[in-house]
């Protein structure tokens, strides 16, 4: 898989951080979630979305959620601290983050955003994330996720 390294894996093996990449046959389009977690033969509760969102401050947050879940914007302002928080359009995303939709990554944006996880993340032994590429995740402890992407877990789905 040497070829289809991802910026994600290299940052991940510059940290020394365990990882197992895996490959999903995709298109040029982007597929939800809950299908990739049924093309990776993995529980939707373990495989999860990057979403990424503006503060009414006008400061962006990521948000890292399980794939069969919504983001509760309520509870996602709450945790970032503001007063309401909405979704960035996907035509925003590759010049924030540098990623494209269906493979925005939580690890190695453009900047470093302030990153929560779903609360659910520490009852996981291991956690899977996009790897920055569609058709690419890669799966690992999420200590090591929430270590280095400096993030904090707080409960932001809807029940």
């Amino acid at each position: 898989m040497a070829s289809d390294k991802t910026n994600v894996m290299r940052v991940l093996e510059q940290h020394r951080i365990p990882y197992t990449a895996h490959a999903y046959p995709h298109g040029k389009e982007a597929v939800d979630g809950a299908t990739v977690a049924r093309l990776l033969g993995q529980d939707e509760a373990q495989v999860f979305k990057t979403l990424v969102a503006r503060g009414r401050s006008g400061s962006c947050h990521v948000f890292v959620i399980p794939v069969a879940k919504e983001l509760d914007l309520k509870k996602a302002a709450k945790a970032a601290g503001e007063k309401a928080v909405e979704l960035v359009h996907v035509r925003e995303l590759l010049g924030l983050t540098g990623y494209v939709r269906g493979g925005c990554s939580p690890v190695g944006m453009k900047k470093a955003f302030p990153t929560v996880f779903d609360e659910s993340v520490s009852r996981l032994p291991s956690v899977i994330v996009s790897a920055g590429r569609i058709g690419f995740q890669i799966e690992c402890a999420p200590a090591d996720l929430l270590g280095l992407t400096r993030a904090r877990t707080a409960p932001v789905t809807t029940d």
